[in-house]
């Protein structure tokens, strides 16, 4: 069976810095993998090359067998990419509601009419309200966006990425900045996701990585440093002098 989502040696240079570094990756079907690294790894330029916001200086990026390498972001998302952002994205003077029929609207190529197949087609209408359910949404459909709690952002922001019918679902960062007591939504609803979904989580919060994934990659210096089973990486040396035991962001 084809990976959902991979990359062949995978190469990105600004001039003499080289974020990224002949990294060659593999996303299983079905996934929950992590990627984890210290400040400076290189994770945020690695997604940007996996979602086409970046252009590789060498190297591929292949989804479910095909090479989507040179394919604007837009074009990737049609095909089932879709991401997440470390600080999210939202429009703030609009509703969850808006905002998940924005996300349906844009999917089912509605144009300039998400607006009005809002309460007058059914199938919109019941599939928003089926994600705004999945989310914890429901109690606060109504209310401008900049009002919610950032929890709440964070999960409309997941909510809407997951709108949008992910094959493959990249996580950058979900619980950044949440709230210690808020950060249980977030875990349950990425728990949540349905198995056809492959998930890459790109994140700092050890205990949402370890809860989470069934493999984790090591990235550092912008090449990998080392991927396996969470208690391999836990117990790994190398993990924990570069990583684990540090708290620092990036």
């Amino acid at each position: 069976m084809a990976a959902a989502l991979e990359t062949h040696g995978l190469v990105k240079r600004f001039g003499g810095i080289v974020p990224t570094k002949d990294v060659t990756f593999r996303l299983e079907q079905g996934a929950r993998h992590a990627l984890i690294g210290p400040n400076g790894a290189g994770k945020t330029t690695f997604v940007n090359l996996l979602t086409g916001v970046l252009a590789p200086s060498s190297g591929r990026v292949v989804m479910e067998g095909e090479d989507i390498t040179r394919l604007k972001p837009e074009a990737r998302v049609r095909r089932g990419l879709v991401r997440t952002f470390q600080i999210n994205q939202l429009f703030g003077d609009l509703t969850p509601l808006e905002t998940l029929a924005l996300a349906v609207g844009e999917r089912r190529r509605l144009g300039r009419e998400w607006r009005r197949r809002v309460g007058a087609d059914d199938a919109v209408s019941t599939e928003i309200m089926q994600v705004a359910e999945r989310f914890d949404l429901l109690d606060v459909l109504e209310r401008r966006t900049d009002t919610l709690p950032y929890g709440k952002q964070r999960l409309l922001e997941i909510a809407a990425a997951f709108a949008c019918a992910p094959k493959v679902l990249l996580l950058d960062e979900p619980a950044a900045g949440v709230p210690e007591a808020e950060r249980r939504g977030i875990l349950n609803a990425i728990a949540a996701l349905p198995d056809d979904v492959s998930v890459l989580l790109i994140e700092h919060d050890m205990d949402l990585v370890f809860s989470f994934a069934r493999r984790i990659s090591v990235l550092v210096d912008g090449a990998l440093l080392v991927e396996g089973e969470p208690s391999a990486i836990a117990a790994d040396p190398r993990v924990r002098a570069v990583y684990l035991g540090e708290n620092r962001d990036g």
